[in-house]
């Protein structure tokens, strides 16, 4: 399993700096002119021609883009245009908010849609399979920025129970940090919860229908054991990999999210920079998104290894 997991982590490097070499040549031909933005409309062609010299936007592409790897190498993302600061100390104020709430949509996720897919299958055709479909397709036909504008609607205003957005920090009030972040979570979730249960599901029928299972029903084994000791770990095999996906779904959805419960996360400022011209954020920003995709599918891969054996000597 080490020598497999060595191998996962060699052949991620060239894939994140794929992704860095990607965002740094699209941030350059993205049209829009940082020093523009900071010189301030009224600012003469002298002031913008030393802000981009400033900025060092004036150099060469290759010259801009080996100061860039340059400083990477000795963990400096850059400095924030707008917000004259850090990138790399903006991103760590932000990445635990974007974190908090990837998390809690995951287990949100996990928690209600494999039991809701299981139950389905084993009730295939009764109006308890039929409800919990119903209640699947309507999570993934509703867009998250409607549905989170709903549950402000009726939580925050109309029952006024939890918070219509902002952010608590975990170290000032850890109930406030946990109402903050319920709404935001749902919203994010439901939609994933209704992709896995109905996944889930179709994989469970697919499984309870090998010869092993009938065998196991034929022996007298009672429904618990046949589904907890046989049918579970193999349904879980490929569901590991929607998992994955979820994961990575729920990260990418948190930039909508983010904005409409207003919360100080990863997603927003990406977004925040890119509509003022923010390279240093935006490309720090996609190098810290894109290492955590990369080491998410690892984690995967490692997951779908220790389920299934064979998956190691491929």
């Amino acid at each position: 399993m080490i020598r497999y997991i060595i191998q996962r982590l060699v052949s991620s490097v060239p894939v994140v700096v794929l992704v860095t070499l990607i965002s740094f040549s699209i941030m350059q031909l993205v049209p829009g002119d940082p020093a523009a933005v900071m010189a301030g409309p009224s600012a003469t062609k002298t002031e913008l021609d030393q802000m981009r010299h400033q900025l060092g936007l004036d150099q060469p592409f290759a010259l801009q883009l080996a100061g860039w790897y340059g400083g990477l190498l000795r963990g400096d993302l850059g400095r924030s245009i707008l917000l004259g600061r850090s990138v790399a100390q903006a991103i760590a104020e932000r990445v635990p908010v974007t974190l908090a709430l990837a998390l809690f949509s995951f287990a949100l996720t996990l928690a209600l849609g494999i039991p809701i897919g299981m139950i389905a299958a084993m009730r295939q055709n009764t109006w308890i399979d039929q409800a919990a479909m119903t209640l699947a397709l309507l999570g993934v036909s509703l867009p998250n920025f409607w549905l989170g504008l709903m549950l402000i609607a009726l939580f925050s205003v109309s029952l006024d129970l939890l918070p219509a957005g902002g952010y608590v920090p975990i170290s000032l009030d850890p109930v406030g940090w946990f109402k903050s972040l319920i709404l935001p979570s749902l919203s994010l979730a439901l939609l994933q919860v209704g992709l896995l249960a109905r996944i889930t599901r179709s994989t469970m029928l697919e499984v309870l229908r090998q010869d092993y299972i009938r065998t196991a029903k034929a022996k007298g084994l009672p429904e618990r054991v046949v589904i907890g000791k046989h049918a579970t770990k193999n349904v879980l095999v490929p569901v590991t990999t929607v998992i994955g996906i979820t994961f990575s779904l729920l990260l990418s959805g948190s930039v909508v999210i983010e904005t409409v419960y207003s919360l100080p996360g990863l997603g927003r400022l990406i977004a925040t920079s890119i509509f003022s011209r923010d390279y240093p954020v935006i490309q720090g920003g996609l190098l810290v998104t894109a290492v955590m995709f990369v080491f998410l599918n690892l984690v995967v891969d490692v997951l779908y290894a220790w389920l299934d054996p064979r998956v190691r000597y491929d």
